[in-house]
């Protein structure tokens, strides 16, 4: 099936980092999808050798385009949410914040979706527990056993909206760059 892998992407979400890998068989019109290495959807024998395929990944509606640009030639193209891939990725860098560190020797993934403020870890996503403090709010959980927090406070700016910053056992973790 490696042979005909014509376009991979990697799209990150709230769950984590998702590889989604697209195959077309051009003589057979086949056309095989896989997320993460498992394989979510296989047509056989397709005739039509242009056209979408639809998918969800976590909460997001997902299209593959295949469109012929000359010849036996095509161009294949990922949209997440109604938006290119690239336009989706530069929105999820201004709705998420992500850190990567290492806790009881193990590299933990947290993530705050800042529309909904759900926290993940390592793709799970975890209750917390909201707390308002004098200069802004933390939201508490806990990874494993060991408690942390994210803190909310005003950047002090009229357009710098709100700082969030994250505490494991009274250390700011820098924020991953994705």
């Amino acid at each position: 099936m490696s042979n005909d892998l014509v376009a991979e992407w990697e799209v990150s979400l709230g769950d984590g980092k998702h590889l989604i890998q697209f195959y077309h068989g051009t003589l057979t019109g086949k056309r095989v999808m896989a997320v993460d290495g498992k394989e979510i959807m296989r047509k056989d024998w397709m005739f039509k050798l242009v056209g979408r395929e639809h998918f969800s990944l976590h909460k997001a509606k997902c299209c593959i385009t295949i469109d012929a640009v000359s010849g036996f030639a095509y161009e294949y193209t990922l949209e997440v949410n109604g938006k290119n891939l690239k336009k989706f990725s530069e929105n999820q860098s201004k709705v998420m914040k992500t850190w990567v560190t290492v806790i009881g020797g193990i590299d933990t993934r947290i993530v705050l979706e800042k529309d909904t403020l759900d926290i993940w870890v390592n793709g799970t996503k975890v209750p917390t527990t909201g707390e308002f403090v004098d200069d802004g709010t933390e939201t508490h959980f806990t990874i494993g056993d060991t408690p942390a927090y994210i803190k909310a406070v005003s950047s002090g700016k009229r357009r710098g909206g709100i700082v969030h910053s994250l505490w494991i056992d009274d250390r700011e973790i820098p924020e991953a760059k994705e």
